[in-house]
């Protein structure tokens, strides 16, 4: 207890001494804030990147089967503005304190209650929010600084990856938002302003019954601050989606046409693939 005591003392006269002198030289350990969009939120991920600096890690300078901090400094915290699912595991949108215990083949993921602390040396299991495992992969590749990161990102899916030193894992991320949109889009539709272009795009990405988004393609055409060779795409994709294929190539021609007239190489292309498809 004493030992703890004189620690967190050492601790504070170095923080009190940090803040005194402002910061005379560079962080060992850089800090690094991610800010992702997921779903209808978002998710921060705050941490500290300590290097490898010759050392052997894990199972070394980082002991298997001990609570770290996953990263260096302050623990590393993550906040969802959302809830959200992590491999399985329903998380209520808040702050957490991001722990691990790191082994050779397989690290448990802790997200604490408690998300203000110095390292572990106050971690407590009793304010365990959640625990579960995932699989540990070695990777040929040295990666000299701790690197979190956000891949595969979708509307409702994503992977955080964790790699340092020869070792990677990910922890899959889900959130369900599809009844939220769906009942977002109905409610909008009996306003003045109405989002068909938003609307559209959601139905055309998620596989929706486009039968329901067609009327508003076909609004669209007038709505102001489109312009042609865009308007003329979703209604050809639209159209093809419900099986007018006739109807599709005639947007999409005329899709082209907008898209030459303004010089816009990207919309030419986009409306060509759907005139391709179309005359399938």
């Amino acid at each position: 207890m004493k030992k703890n005591l004189l620690l967190l003392f050492t601790i504070a006269g170095m923080l009190i001494s940090y803040n005194s002198f402002g910061q005379l030289t560079p962080a060992p350990s850089s800090t690094q804030t991610i800010i992702q969009d997921f779903g209808l939120g978002k998710i921060t991920l705050t941490y500290s990147r300590p290097n490898v600096k010759g050392r052997k890690i894990f199972g070394y300078t980082e002991p298997y089967n001990a609570v770290w901090r996953t990263g260096a400094n302050a623990a590393t915290t993550i906040t969802f503005t959302d809830d959200v699912t992590l491999d399985g595991h329903k998380v209520a949108a808040g702050t957490y304190g991001l722990f691990s215990i790191p082994a050779e083949n397989e690290w448990t993921i802790i997200l604490s209650k408690n998300a203000k602390q110095w390292g572990a040396y106050d971690y407590n299991a009793a304010d365990d929010y959640l625990r579960f495992t995932v699989k540990a992969m070695k990777i040929n590749e040295l990666v000299e600084t701790l690197t979190m990161q956000f891949t595969n990102v979708f509307p409702t899916s994503a992977d955080l990856n964790l790699l340092w030193e020869h070792t990677a894992l990910a922890i899959h991320l889900t959130t369900d938002i599809d009844a939220r949109v769906m009942a977002r889009i109905d409610s909008a539709m009996q306003t003045n302003k109405k989002p068909y272009y938003d609307a559209i795009i959601y139905y055309w990405n998620n596989n929706k019954d486009m039968t329901k988004a067609l009327p508003w393609a076909q609004a669209l055409q007038t709505a102001p601050g489109f312009p042609p060779m865009v308007v003329k795409l979703w209604l050809a994709r639209t159209e093809l989606r419900v099986g007018d294929k006739a109807a599709a190539i005639k947007a999409a021609q005329e899709g082209i046409a907008a898209a030459q007239t303004a010089k816009s190489t990207e919309y030419i292309r986009l409306n060509t693939e759907v005139l391709v498809d179309a005359k399938k």
